[in-house]
């Protein structure tokens, strides 16, 4: 196992070198001159002395290889640089803004597991009947939904016409629901489908019919072939929280949410470009990391890749 952990670090690290030099990139891909921008985005006009000033100031006189290892460095320090709008460092809004996120996705995570395992072991069970095809048929028209148009429908009936929760913001400890259902359609249809069918396939393998020859309960076989559909499901299901991070951007701007996502669409508009380049950044890692542990969560269910990995 950990032989297996330590190969797919050393595979990581190229890939983190890449994403790296890309976010850094950023600004440079912008056909205007970053300088310009910073200057225009505080509300100054831009004269061709304070353009070198400013290029100075932010070392872009530079070479761009220098830059990225002085940025790529400060970064490992926790130092992400500072807003152009605000002037306060990246790395302390996000500090405020990320909390709400992870509960955010947490509260949606809470919701999509439960869910598509009990669902997805219900028409496995049920494979090919009457609950089977219902179950089926309601996941696949909720999850066909956008996020936009299931919160906004979300918000007419239960806001809006029934009046129960709030509209927006985390003014109350029930604000979090519609943000967290919203985000949670989308995937738990995914997962059902995933869930139910390794546990149809696990049907027909053929340590099922020894078992019940053996003369194990039902609920007892059923929780083995629950536990083998895992394996399949887990790196999906790993891949799902930063997918619920990376994705919430969207949640939070219909509900007001103060999260990452709707830092990071308000420093697009403002073209925040050290807030962009940091939020890139981390979402490549936190996609990165969840996906390790997926594999090593795969690896300690399934024995066999354990073996496969220390042959490797």
């Amino acid at each position: 196992m950990l032989r297996l952990i330590l190969k797919r670090l050393i595979f990581l690290i190229p890939i983190l070198i890449g994403i790296s030099m890309i976010s850094f990139l950023i600004p440079s891909l912008s056909p205007s001159d970053p300088a310009e921008v910073a200057i225009r985005v505080n509300a100054m006009v831009p004269t061709p002395e304070l353009i070198a000033e400013t290029r100075s100031e932010m070392g872009l006189d530079r070479p761009i290889a220098v830059r990225w290892v002085d940025w790529i460095t400060s970064a490992l320090h926790g130092d992400l640089g500072r807003s152009w709008v605000s002037g306060r460092p990246v790395a302390e809004e996000f500090s405020e803004a990320l909390p709400a996120t992870l509960k955010l996705a947490a509260a949606a995570l809470a919701i999509i597991i439960p869910l598509s395992v009990l669902c997805g072991a219900i028409c496995a069970s049920r494979e090919g009947g009457k609950t089977d095809h219902l179950i089926r048929s309601v996941v696949f028209a909720l999850s066909s939904l956008s996020d936009f148009w299931a919160g906004l429908l979300l918000m007419w009936l239960f806001s809006v016409f029934l009046g129960w929760l709030p509209t927006s913001g985390m003014t109350r400890s029930d604000s979090i629901i519609l943000p967290a259902v919203t985000l949670s359609l989308a995937y738990i249809g995914t997962y059902v489908r995933l869930i139910r069918a390794e546990m149809v396939e696990t049907n027909h393998a053929g340590w099922v019919l020894f078992a019940e020859s053996r003369g194990l309960s039902r609920t007892r076989i059923q929780l083995h072939k629950l536990l083998n559909s895992l394996r399949g499901s887990a790196t999906a299901l790993a891949m799902s929280i930063p997918k619920l991070i990376a994705g919430a951007f969207v949640v939070e701007c219909i509900f007001a949410w103060p999260g990452i996502g709707r830092l990071c669409v308000t420093a697009i508009f403002n073209r925040d470009f050290p807030v962009i380049e940091a939020y890139v950044l981390l979402m490549a890692v936190c996609f990165i990391l969840f996906n390790l542990a997926g594999d090593i969560f795969t690896a300690w269910l399934d024995p066999r890749l354990r073996r496969q990995g220390s042959t490797l």
